[in-house]
């Protein structure tokens, strides 16, 4: 870039964060915010206060260091003027995602940090979990939010909390109830409601999140085990008569069915799977074969749970691979073509986009 052009830019990112860093009050936070988001966006690894003060021409490490781990300000704020400047700028959004990524620790003072299984790492290993919220639209994606995860390790010891500044009433919460309350604070925000959230299986199988979703009014299209069990069309039979004692006098059986997993359900359909072309990709189009039906959920059938809302399963069945891949609940419209339910259901690849920008260009990491 010319000297002129860079002149530019940085007129434009200091009207930007001018509107961004508002909510942070007094004009000094405002102020080493700035130069500290001028530091994560300059180029060079270390993203460290230190490194970042020495490449900054107006850098200093103990200012910087007071904005970032010791100035009071609130946080939540700055997420929301960046959730409505998103909705402005890219209204109508196609999906909000929630997933969850790793970040590797080699200490054990770390907030959150413990030996737990990591999808980024693909392993278990030592590090922290941040679960978060991604709002998606034709043009592009955009994190809404962030929630480090603490492992019961660390909110059954209250000491190591104090230490590391958690707050005392902080209580454990699985991944699955920490992305619904990322949900729930884009929504009070004044969001609007996303057409679909898209989640893979460690999610989606949460009988209770898919719920939680349905009450919320909230279309959702998410990965599943090929373990879990759904009716195959309506069962016949009414709903068994409950004793009074919270149980049923019968098994539910509804009269000679019950429900089948969903990878014997797409074996035995085996011949119906089709090619589905679902978007560009960078080397070309993507595509696979694909199964879809309607079906009902039948969580805890044989405890008298009556069927769930009737949805689409959808199945993945590569050639070449000698059973299903991949397994989705989508709540979507019965009349939607196959295209549209496979293309919403695999619609959660800008996740990694995000998390790969956020970490290699600037270096976003829970401190």
């Amino acid at each position: 870039m010319t000297a002129k052009q860079l002149a530019a830019c940085r007129k434009r990112l200091d009207t930007f964060l001018t509107e961004m860093l508002a909510p942070l009050g007094r004009k000094d936070r405002q102020r080493w915010g700035g130069v500290y988001l001028r530091g994560l966006l300059l180029d060079g690894e270390r993203k460290s206060v230190g490194a970042m003060a020495e490449r900054l021409p107006d850098g200093n490490e103990q200012s910087l260091q007071q904005f970032v781990s010791q100035s009071p300000w609130e946080w939540k704020p700055l997420w929301q003027q960046m959730a409505e400047r998103l909705e402005c700028a890219f209204p109508n959004a196609v999906a909000w995602i929630i997933d969850d990524t790793g970040f590797p620790k080699k200490g054990e003072h770390s907030v959150g940090v413990a030996r737990q299984y990591s999808g980024t790492l693909g392993k278990t290993a030592n590090c922290q979990i941040a679960v978060s919220l991604h709002r998606t639209d034709a043009r592009g994606s955009s994190p809404l939010g962030f929630c480090l995860y603490l492992p019961k390790e660390w909110t059954d010891d209250p000491a190591r909390c104090r230490a590391a500044g958690v707050p005392d009433d902080t209580a454990f919460q699985p991944h699955w109830r920490l992305a619904l309350a990322l949900i729930d604070e884009a929504l009070g925000w004044g969001l609007p409601k996303p057409p679909v959230v898209l989640a893979d299986s460690a999610y989606g199988e949460v009988t209770a999140l898919r719920e939680e979703l349905a009450q919320r009014d909230l279309a959702y299209a998410v990965g599943i085990s090929k373990s879990l069990a759904v009716w195959p069309e309506p069962p016949g039979g009414a709903i068994p008569a409950w004793n009074g004692q919270g149980r049923p006098t019968q098994c539910v059986r509804y009269g000679d069915k019950k429900p089948v997993s969903v990878k014997a359900l797409a074996l035995a359909h085996g011949k119906r799977f089709r090619k589905v072309t679902w978007r560009e990709g960078s080397k070309g189009k993507l595509h696979s074969r694909f199964w879809a039906a309607r079906v009902q959920t039948a969580h805890d059938w044989n405890q008298g749970q009556a069927p769930g809302k009737e949805v689409w399963l959808l199945v993945e069945w590569p050639v070449g691979e000698n059973e299903p891949v991949k397994y989705y609940l989508c709540d979507l419209p019965q009349d939607l073509s196959r295209q549209r339910v496979v293309a919403t259901a695999r619609g959660r690849w800008r996740v990694e986009q995000d998390y790969q920008q956020l970490k290699e260009g600037t270096g976003a990491r829970p401190l």
